[in-house]
């Protein structure tokens, strides 16, 4: 019979069986010297994309962000959020840890430009089976960058470390960004028009979506990712695959708040089919000419690899324009202009008519879109 005193309770410093294994967080798998260890090494990332309204400091339980000094007097915010798609194992694969960041910030931030909203600040989730602070600092370094791309301030985020959930080195990525706009200056598509213009500006690469259709061809064609492409001896097929999705954020802002775009479509997932039709009204209808511009090289070497049929192609990829701009055929020359002075390569690739809401896109002979003229009614 036990006495009083072998009823008390046990102190943590001293096991109750002392020959038996003493189990730790550590033993598990999961580090948390390793994720403090993480935090302070990216801090001074964090810290490097402050903007009026965020501090930008890590380790609290959540991030605040005045509007009033970020200057703003009867806004609306907009919410999104995203990820990178396979694109990570594209990344994790062939160690292109350092601009993966840069996708995720984009997919969030260039949904909220196309609504008019400003993006305010970023919060990241980093998931992996197993910390390796190296690489977990790449991929937020690359965080970092894209929110200085985009004018938004890194406010928080979270690691989780979560041994049998991801194989050895995988990891993957998640983003939610914040955005505010005046109410006035909304994008909602009703000031769509027929006869309004449609400008496109140029992507940087595939972009963050058909990465699984990607994957596959590399797969099935046995492309070597670690020599010259064949349509850029200078680039590696993998670098060329692999290019951060580009940030229109800075280039669209000013013309938003002077009100000269009617309605964006951001061309991801669904592509140009897809994704023009959700930013109209009903009743129009959009006509994309695909001989405005020249589908790049990339673009063309997926289609003949794949033997792509074209209608594929505008569902799956951007084809190289990877923001459309709805405007009044009246401003078409000084927003390009205006465009161009910010960096962008622009093209008039159609206009707005009278019709069955959807998308239409047709091409001569020769072109990417040529075998027949085909559309999307549907909307997302």
């Amino acid at each position: 019979m036990n006495s009083k005193d072998d009823n008390k309770a046990t102190p943590a410093s001293s096991p109750a069986n002392p020959d038996a294994e003493s189990y730790t967080y550590a033993k598990a798998g999961v580090s948390i010297d390793a994720g403090n260890a993480l935090v302070k090494a990216i801090a001074p990332l964090a810290k490097a994309t402050a903007r009026p309204g965020a501090n930008a400091d890590l380790g609290g339980f959540g991030g605040f962000f005045d509007l009033k000094a970020a200057g703003y007097d009867d806004p609306l915010l907009v919410a999104a959020n995203d990820g990178v798609g396979t694109k990570v194992k594209l990344a994790i694969d062939h160690d292109r840890h350092d601009q993966i960041g840069i996708d995720l910030v984009a997919m969030c931030v260039n949904d909220l430009i196309v609504q008019g909203a400003e993006p305010l600040f970023f919060l990241d989730y980093f998931a992996t089976g197993k910390l390796e602070n190296g690489v977990a600092q790449r991929v937020v370094a690359g965080i970092a960058d894209g929110c200085k791309q985009a004018g938004c301030a890194l406010i928080g985020g979270e690691t989780a470390e979560m041994p049998g959930m991801y194989t050895a080195g995988d990891y993957d990525l998640a983003g939610f960004s914040v955005g505010a706009v005046e109410r006035g200056q909304v994008l909602k598509g009703d000031k769509v028009a027929a006869g309004n213009v449609l400008l496109g500006l140029t992507s940087s690469g595939v972009h963050s979506n058909g990465y699984s259709l990607v994957r596959r061809l590399a797969t099935d064609k046995g492309w070597k990712l670690d020599r010259p492409a064949l349509f850029d001896h200078d680039t590696l097929l993998v670098d060329a695959l692999i290019a951060p999705t580009r940030i229109y954020v800075k280039s669209l802002l000013p013309l938003i708040r002077v009100g000269r775009i009617n309605a964006m479509a951001h061309i991801t997932g669904g592509g140009l089919l897809e994704n023009l039709p959700r930013v109209l009204p009903e009743g129009l209808h959009a006509h994309v000419n695909a001989d405005s511009w020249t589908q790049p090289r990339l673009m063309a070497f997926l289609q003949a690899e794949g033997n792509i049929e074209p209608a594929e192609m505008a569902r799956t990829f951007n084809c190289g324009v990877g923001m459309v701009l709805a405007v009044a055929a009246d401003r078409v020359a000084e927003i390009i202009t205006e465009l161009e002075v910010a960096g962008e390569t622009v093209f008039t690739i159609g206009d707005i008519r009278e019709g069955q809401k959807g998308c239409t896109v047709s091409g001569s002979a020769g072109n990417w879109a040529a075998r027949d003229d085909w559309s999307e009614t549907h909307h997302g």
